[in-house]
């Protein structure tokens, strides 16, 4: 995946529905930022929640919400 040089964790979420999950932000090789919310269990696999590209009318330098 093309963030996982720079992405960094934003927001996290213990009480997450199903397990404890957070949010990544990043940018692609053409600077495109990406937030990705992951579940945090304990496994050799990450588990994607979803992917999106951030409102920048909601966030701050796309890391701190407005």
């Amino acid at each position: 995946m093309q963030i996982a040089e720079n992405a960094t964790i934003i927001e996290e979420y213990p009480d997450d529905k199903y397990s404890p999950s957070c949010l990544i932000f990043g940018t692609t090789k053409t600077n495109r930022p990406l937030h990705l919310q992951v579940s945090m269990q304990e496994s050799a696999i990450v588990k994607i929640i979803t992917i999106y590209e951030p409102d920048p009318n909601q966030w701050i330098q796309f890391t701190r919400r407005k």
